[in-house]
C-alpha cells in the first residue's frame, strides 16, 4: 500500500506545519473514502493539472504534493530546487464505478508536451517531467497501452517520453499551491499563458 504523508516530522518548525492545515484536511476527507482510487500524473508545474483532472465527472477532488524523491517531508523551496528527486505531481482521487482511468490519462495527455522530457514549456529541470505514476497492474496495463496508441498514431514527430512509474509515498504540497487557479485565478491565467503551455493546448486541440 502506498502511503502519504504531511509534514509531522518533530524536526519541522511549526510555522512549516501551518502551511499545510487545508490539504491535509482536505486529503484525509477524500483518501478516508474506500470508494475512491488514487491517480497521480506528473505534468510540469502542478497547477496547471488541477483543473482539467477536476473537470472529470467522478474525481471527487485534486490535491496536488510531490512523489518520487529519496528525501522525507520535503518543502517546495526543496523539490524546486532540483536535488531531490521529487516531481510536481497531481493526485485526482476519483469514484471507478463514475469514470475509467482512460479518462483521466486522455484529459492528463490533452496538457503536457509528451515529447519534452527535460521540463515543461518555461518550467526546466527534473522537477517538472513528466510520468504516469500507477497504483496496480490495471492503471499501469491503460497507461501503457495509452502511450503505445499515441506513439503509433503519427502526431509526433519527436519521440513520447512519458515515464511510466510505480507510485511511491505522496507529499503534499503546501495549501498555496492548492486550487491556485481559483484563488489566485488572474495570476494563474498570466502564468498559463506566459509559460507557452496555454498555446500548446490550443494549438493540439
Amino acid at each position: 500500500m502506498i502511503n502519504f504523508f504531511s509534514p509531522s516530522n518533530s524536526n519541522t518548525p511549526q510555522n512549516s506545519l501551518d502551511q499545510f492545515v487545508e490539504a491535509k484536511a482536505e486529503y484525509e476527507q477524500l483518501s478516508g473514502q474506500e470508494n475512491l482510487v488514487p491517480a497521480t500524473f506528473a505534468g510540469g508545474c502542478f497547477w496547471c493539472l488541477e483543473g482539467p483532472l477536476e473537470s472529470i465527472d467522478g474525481v471527487k477532488g485534486v490535491i496536488l504534493g510531490y512523489m518520487g524523491g529519496d528525501i522525507i517531508d520535503p518543502t517546495y523551496q526543496q523539490v524546486s530546487a532540483g536535488t531531490t528527486g521529487h516531481r510536481e505531481v497531481a493526485q485526482a482521487l476519483y469514484d471507478p464505478n463514475v469514470t475509467d482511468y482512460r479518462d483521466l490519462v486522455d484529459i492528463y495527455w490533452k496538457f503536457i508536451d509528451p515529447t519534452d522530457d527535460s521540463g515543461q514549456f518555461a518550467d526546466r529541470g527534473s522537477q517538472y517531467r513528466i510520468g504516469i505514476y500507477y497504483y496496480n497492474d490495471e492503471q499501469k496495463k491503460i497507461a501503457e497501452q495509452y502511450v503505445l496508441e499515441m506513439t503509433n498514431s503519427g502526431k509526433y514527430e519527436k519521440p513520447i517520453v512519458v515515464e511510466i512509474l510505480p507510485a511511491s509515498d505522496f507529499y503534499l504540497a503546501e495549501d498555496y499551491h492548492q486550487n491556485y487557479y481559483k484563488k489566485q485565478s488572474q495570476n494563474y491565467k498570466g502564468y498559463y499563458k506566459g509559460s507557452g503551455r496555454e498555446a500548446y493546448v490550443e494549438s493540439n486541440k
